[in-house]
């Protein structure tokens, strides 16, 4: 990417064992990002397939594509934990690497963080195209999670985002955090918006996590997101930007 042309925001996918969906995911994504001034990075969470090998390829002919590679897996919060830290963007959006978020929503999703107070857009999915097991383990989660914090949003595991970066940044970072954004940004202050986004089915292979993992670790999460709601204080960039002392960005 020239040099002169620092991008207002960074696109990120996590992505483990996709290289199947990423050629088409990323020019979708270009197709949806038009007219912006954007760069999309690609973390590659430990990858055993041709992820690494065609990312490497892809970035040599493709000025806004960046790519970084962890050796082994560390899971999603760590891959978009790694490229918001490299990320150049003011605004950073995220989406699942397999394909089932559909990059169209995109532009709305960054628009609405135009909005001084608001920190994270959270995308919410109707019409899941996963298989029954994993909306009923989602559909249990979301449940417990939106009872015991009180976040406003059905649907944390949608992996389509969009927030301030530096707000990101100044969050508590551990393993499941990418579950409790919501929360995680209520805690410190900022507002959260919801944008309704129609699912898609995954187009190749199979997910690479398992839903009696996802709900056994949340468990002992949702407590330690509690305990950080309660002793947070508010985050002084965030009422700053309530109160119209800061400027948009």
């Amino acid at each position: 990417m020239n040099a002169s042309a620092i991008p207002e925001v960074s696109v990120v996918i996590p992505a483990k064992n996709e290289a199947e969906n990423l050629a088409g995911l990323i020019a979708e994504i270009h197709a949806a990002m038009a007219g912006r001034n954007y760069e999309i990075i690609v973390v590659d969470d430990g990858s055993t397939d041709d992820t690494a090998r065609l990312l490497a390829e892809w970035s040599k002919t493709d000025p806004r594509l960046v790519y970084h590679r962890h050796p082994a897996s560390l899971g999603r919060s760590a891959a978009v934990y790694t490229a918001t830290r490299i990320a150049q963007g003011i605004h950073v959006v995220t989406l699942d690497g397999d394909g089932q978020n559909n990059p169209i929503y995109l532009p709305v999703m960054i628009d609405r963080l135009a909005d001084p107070a608001v920190g994270l857009v959270a995308g919410q999915r109707l019409g899941r195209k996963d298989t029954w097991s994993k909306r009923w383990a989602s559909k249990i989660a979301n449940a417990v999670r939106g009872w015991f914090l009180g976040d406003g949003t059905r649907d944390t595991g949608c992996g389509l985002k969009a927030f301030r970066r530096d707000a990101f940044l100044d969050l508590p970072y551990f393993e499941t955090m990418h579950r409790f954004l919501p929360a995680l940004f209520i805690a410190d202050g900022w507002v959260i918006d919801h944008v309704d986004v129609v699912d898609r089915p995954r187009g190749h292979g199979t997910s690479k996590y398992g839903n009696l993992e996802r709900l056994l670790i949340g468990i002992p999460d949702l407590f330690g997101v509690a305990w950080i709601r309660r002793r947070r204080r508010r985050n002084p960039m965030a009422l700053a930007r309530k109160d119209g002392n800061l400027p948009k960005g």
